[in-house]
């Protein structure tokens, strides 16, 4: 049996390798224990990367692990030449990526009723970006298409699940609708 030291290398092998998230229940499959004790394993070493003075740290996300870089360090990886440059979103698209990640899954026609504009272009560059998806259709009349977050949405916006998005009250909604430009 391997010791401690051992499946810790393994993992950090496969999510070198991997390069997306990988799942735990395939950690588990991989290094030969269950998945509470994978999850010890895998917080222990989550806590031992975020402090020690690395470049690298790993994220779960929706309940896989993945190697990420350490935000802190984007100016130097930047450097690099050849990292691909994203674009940032326009209001319209974090208004619409903000509807679907927090009533999910959703249609165009509820995120329109929401906003009051037509939203098209908006969920285009979000699947473009793949920050939303399809999932699947609704039972409503025309089946219309149903959109959700994905796996790269929590890793950009560095959530583990889409549970830990931050909580929004009431008053904050109303405060944001108060401070809105008019048309």
């Amino acid at each position: 049996m391997e010791s401690i030291k051992e499946i810790e290398a393994i993992i950090e092998a496969v999510l070198f390798t991997a390069g997306d998230p990988v799942p735990l229940e395939k950690l588990s499959d991989i290094i030969g224990h269950d998945k509470k004790t994978t999850k010890n394993i895998m917080t222990d070493l989550i806590f031992r990367y975020k402090n020690a003075s690395r470049g690298i740290m790993i994220r779960e996300i929706n309940k896989g692990y993945q190697f990420c870089t350490k935000p802190e360090y984007n100016d130097y990886i930047a450097k690099l030449g050849q990292v691909r440059k994203k674009q940032g979103l326009t209001s319209a698209a974090y208004e619409v990526l903000a509807i679907v990640a927090y009533n999910q899954p959703v249609t165009k026609a509820y995120i329109e009723k929401i906003r009051g504009v037509n939203s098209d272009s908006a969920l285009s560059t979000l699947i473009d970006r793949n920050l939303i998806k399809e999932a699947g259709r609704d039972d409503g009349p025309g089946r219309p298409k149903l959109y959700e977050t994905t796996e790269e949405f929590l890793r950009v916006f560095g959530f583990a699940s889409i549970q830990d998005l931050p909580v929004i009250q009431l008053n904050e909604i109303q405060e944001v609708m108060e401070n809105m430009p008019l048309d």
